[in-house]
């Protein structure tokens, strides 16, 4: 991801939520220091598992059960956004990659983990306590901002989980890339979800 290129969708966002830029840097400041020792993974890892494969995403929306029904799992790379990661845990499938900001269960996530999932953990103004809390509970872990990248922390591209997880697999070269678990117009979502969403919506227009 080109951070230039990246830069004015990224301060639309903020102006769009009056986000903070100084505190999505602190965090991810403070991830940095967080992710100084041996838990960290390499980024080289997330190339050699994705490049030329074709990659399942999976979103958190209600129907992310019923669309796994029409695909074969073994067949993917599963990069699970967030929230996810629970159902797909209790459906016996450990993701390949997680990309979270620790808003969902994060103990699901952590078992996940333990069982092998790569952890993309993500920094931004109003996450620095489960940044502290959870992440030295994590091992195999690459840091993200959605400001500018640095030493150890990453930008992919993407705002929410879920198309930060389409961002992802597009950065290391994806062969193809399949969506379940989204719904972008879900209308039984907070009045910020929402907004969120259809910057999801917008953003992975790109693709």
């Amino acid at each position: 991801m080109d951070f230039k290129k990246w830069e004015p969708i990224y301060d639309a966002i903020l102006e769009d939520f009056g986000f903070s830029r100084e505190d999505d840097e602190n965090s991810a400041i403070l991830l940095s220091n967080l992710l100084i020792g041996s838990g960290t993974a390499d980024t080289n890892t997330l190339e050699e598992l994705i490049s030329g494969k074709d990659v399942l995403v999976c979103g958190n929306a209600p129907k992310l059960l019923i669309d796994l029904k029409e695909v074969n799992v073994e067949d993917y790379v599963i990069i699970a956004a967030d929230g996810a990661t629970a159902p797909l845990i209790d459906k016996g499938i450990v993701p390949h990659v997680i990309v979270t900001d620790l808003d969902g269960d994060v103990e699901k996530e952590i078992q996940a983990n333990q069982e092998g999932s790569i952890m993309v953990i993500h920094a931004h103004g109003d996450n620095t306590e489960k940044l502290l809390r959870y992440v030295p509970q994590f091992k195999n872990v690459i840091g993200t901002t959605q400001a500018e990248p640095f030493a150890n922390i990453h930008n992919f591209g993407g705002f929410t989980d879920g198309d930060r997880c389409v961002f992802l697999a597009s950065e290391f070269n994806a062969e193809s890339i399949t969506l379940v678990g989204f719904d972008f117009d879900d209308e039984n979502v907070t009045e910020m979800k929402h907004k969120k969403l259809g910057w999801a919506k917008k953003l992975l227009g790109v693709f």
